[in-house]
């Protein structure tokens, strides 16, 4: 599976901890990240990642072009729902975008953890058979 790892400024800790705990499910995917979240997730984990523009500089739009394709299976968005963030057109789009395509969104760790055990489950292989319907 194809999953996005995003995190604000004042929760890129909470995910690089999120991903160390879990890094024996990740390990077993397919990642991807913008810019410095995506460094320090590599950093403190070494698993290989694919790294985009920061959030502000298109990093969040070139995640939700990968879901308008039906290329991304999951995203994981650790937001910081007490900062004002000037990219917060293009965050409240890769949202829209997750519902309109139904790919899995956590914004939060209670979420991501359900999600993340789900995944390990197998409860989210439905998202093989529709990336195969888009010729995948």
């Amino acid at each position: 599976m194809n999953i996005a790892l995003i995190a604000h400024d004042k929760k890129k800790n909470d995910l690089i901890q999120f991903v160390v705990a879990y890094k024996p499910i990740f390990e077993k995917h397919t990642l991807f990240a913008t810019g410095t979240t995506g460094l320090k997730i590599h950093e403190a984990t070494s698993l290989p990642i694919t790294r985009f523009q920061s959030g502000p500089l298109g990093g969040d739009q070139e995640i939700g072009a990968m879901i308008a394709k039906n290329k991304m299976d999951m995203v994981i968005f650790f937001r910081d729902p007490l900062t004002a963030q000037p990219h917060e057109p293009d965050v409240s789009a890769l949202i829209r975008l997750c519902d309109v395509y139904a790919v899995p969104l956590a914004t939060n760790m209670g979420t991501a953890e359900i999600l993340i055990r789900s995944l390990e489950q197998g409860d989210l292989d439905w998202r093989n058979l529709v990336r195969g319907k888009e010729g995948e």
